[in-house]
């Protein structure tokens, strides 16, 4: 019986149709093997799943090819087949794309077991493909975790599992040393006064994070140099630090021959901490007198930096700095000890401290005198600033700090110790990353 001209156009259509998805499938594996080309396997053929959502790709071993045994990693003879496996791998053009193989598995005379055999795409019990996890991975380093599995359509917890991978194989192939100068320091990662201790290296040629401790206690900074052990510790040139005297502690004990270095910064901010004590403190004092208000709403103009202030602040302060209060001597005890960093002499740097010590112990401002019986106390750990030519400080540190917080503020917060650790390793501790057949942008 004769069809219809549309039946015809059907028929053309329908033969069009899949004339173009075997091309397509015949040069999808000619991208794959020229890009995730491994010997001893072969792609057989590339199909659209029935629901059109994915693409299936299945992998055979090639005639004659030895299975090698993921225990010893070393080739041995078959033993039998499993069920169909499927590997996720890259999305192409916004399809999913899954690698189906039906893993061997081998009778290792040297493991003396059955393994199931090792391929070169996938790792263990992993679902997703060697190049699929390091692809997630970088991407998770620019975007969040949660952006990131929205934008190629898969879940949180995959994105998770490729940076858990990928972190794990760059420490377990990481070079440790040489190592010259460290950097060490807390930051809050929780409510409740919940800390980590960070540990950075802070050469000149090379800046990232070595070592993450949960709590900022003698045990937890003891086990950074559990990590490296003696011979590195003993190779380490300069600390660097802040006054925190568990971190002091054992510094002492396992870095004595370093050089250490008490954080400038930390030592301006208990400064500005101890002159806004003395502000609050007057200017209640001041208002329960019934003086006129004359610090109210001066607190920025005094811990602000003088280039830092606007037109308007600086005749503000001005006025402020017309009375004789103690919080504008303990402003000019502050501003007067910003003149030590200008020295390059340790030993004109240590007469400049002792002389400002020596004012402020005589200034009757109590805040103030406890910063400078501290100073007093520190002293040559300060002085190590000039003796190391001031070629080391924690400025280096407090931006890697800035950079760890920027990391913990991009997910709103980890909800456990271990997703945080892993997301800091990945995005600052510069990692090596296994080697794949292409880089997939």
């Amino acid at each position: 019986m004769a069809r219809s001209g549309g039946e015809d156009a059907a028929v053309r259509f329908m033969v069009e149709v899949f004339a173009v998805a075997a091309f397509f499938a015949m040069e999808l594996i000619t991208i794959l093997n020229r890009c995730h080309h491994f010997s001893g396997f072969v792609y057989q053929h590339a199909r659209f799943s029935p629901d059109k959502k994915t693409i299936e790709i299945a992998v055979r071993p090639r005639s004659g090819s030895t299975a090698v045994c993921s225990g010893c990693h070393q080739p041995a003879p078959g033993y039998d087949h499993l069920p169909e496996r499927r590997f996720e791998f890259i999305p192409f053009w916004g399809f999913l794309v899954f690698l189906l193989y039906s893993m061997r598995r081998v009778d290792c005379r040297r493991c003396n077991t059955v393994f199931v055999e090792e391929v070169p795409w996938g790792d263990g019990k992993h679902q997703l493909t060697r190049a699929y996890m390091l692809f997630l991975a970088r991407w998770a380093r620019k975007l969040s975790w949660k952006e990131t599995a929205e934008s190629f359509r898969t879940t949180w917890d995959k994105v998770h599992d490729a940076v858990q991978y990928i972190v794990a194989w760059g420490l377990e192939h990481r070079t440790l040393g040489p190592i010259e100068a460290i950097g060490v320091d807390e930051i809050q990662y929780a409510k409740g006064h919940k800390y980590l201790t960070l540990v950075y290296q802070i050469d000149l040629g090379m800046t990232r994070l070595l070592w993450i401790g949960k709590e900022r206690t003698i045990q937890s900074f003891q086990g950074f140099f559990t990590l490296i052990g003696d011979e590195l510790a003993s190779n380490i040139l300069f600390v660097c630090s802040d006054m925190w005297q568990p971190y002091l502690k054992v510094i002492r004990q396992k870095c004595s021959q370093a050089l250490h270095i008490l954080d400038r910064f930390h030592i301006v901010a208990k400064m500005n901490d101890a002159l806004d004590d003395v502000r609050a403190g007057e200017s209640r004092r001041m208002h329960r007198d019934g003086y006129e208000p004359v610090l109210k709403k001066s607190r920025w103009l005094l811990l602000k930096r003088t280039q830092n202030l606007t037109g308007k602040q600086r005749f503000r302060l001005r006025d402020v700095l017309r009375y004789n209060l103690k919080t504008v001597r303990a402003y000019l005890l502050k501003e007067a000890f910003q003149q030590l960093w200008d020295y390059d002499s340790p030993t004109w740097a240590g007469k400049f401290l002792d002389e400002w010590c020596r004012q402020t112990m005589r200034s009757r401002i109590e805040p103030m005198k406890k910063i400078a019986i501290s100073l007093r106390k520190h002293r040559e750990l300060i002085l190590n600033y000039f003796r190391a030519q001031k070629l080391f400080s924690s400025g280096v540190v407090e931006g890697l700090n800035n950079k760890a917080k920027v990391t913990m503020r991009k997910s709103y917060g980890f909800r456990t110790f271990r997703v945080l650790e892993l997301a800091l390793y990945h995005s600052l501790a510069k990692l090596p990353e296994p080697q794949v057949t292409h880089d997939f942008f």
